[in-house]
């Protein structure tokens, strides 16, 4: 078992170069940029370079370096690259989260629905509709954040009978004259 150190521990945000930050390329993702950095080892590596030194010159701590180059003496480079996320795959396909997507963008009303409004059971009952997966409240919940992108609002509560020149007037008028002080 291994303990991460140094920048990887804490997490480094991505900085471009100068010469990189003007230019159109997106920036690049954690993952990538972890995966950068090993490949710059390997290239440093293959050059004979020390692990000190390559510590200083892609931002980890030695430790990192070291255990790089044993997977690398092991496996070579491809022992270093990015490997495809473990774990139980998705049950919505990009295609099914794109159709979710314009779906809801449709609005809870195009739906059925009483209110404008979306709820976990109404996304849940629109996924169901839309692609025959039955998806849990938590699941509904990460499709939302995690792959849609969106995030909790709350509808602001307001009396539908609120006079916004009479809140004013009470406001200029009455207030001054019953609040207490200087």
């Amino acid at each position: 078992m291994w303990w991460p150190c140094g920048w990887e521990a804490v997490g480094v945000a991505y900085q471009p170069s100068p010469s990189v930050a003007g230019s159109s390329l997106p920036p690049l993702s954690r993952p990538q940029l972890a995966e950068a950095r090993r490949v710059r080892a390997v290239e440093l590596f293959e050059g004979g370079v020390s692990n000190a030194e390559i510590a200083r010159a892609v931002g980890v701590c030695a430790e990192s370096v070291r255990r790089w180059r044993r997977v690398w003496e092991q496996d070579g480079a491809s022992g270093l690259r990015r490997r495809a996320a473990t774990g139980r795959p998705p049950k919505l396909d990009d295609t099914q989260v794109e159709m979710i997507r314009a779906a809801l963008e449709q609005g809870a009303q195009a739906h059925g629905f009483e209110a404008d409004l979306w709820t976990l059971e109404r996304v849940g009952a629109v996924v169901t509709r839309a692609t025959g997966v039955v998806l849990s409240r938590a699941s509904v919940w990460r499709l939302l954040t995690g792959r849609l992108g969106w995030s909790l609002q709350r509808p602001e509560r307001r009396a539908v009978e609120r006079d916004e020149s009479e809140i004013a007037r009470w406001i200029a008028h009455e207030w001054p004259r019953i609040k207490k002080g200087p």
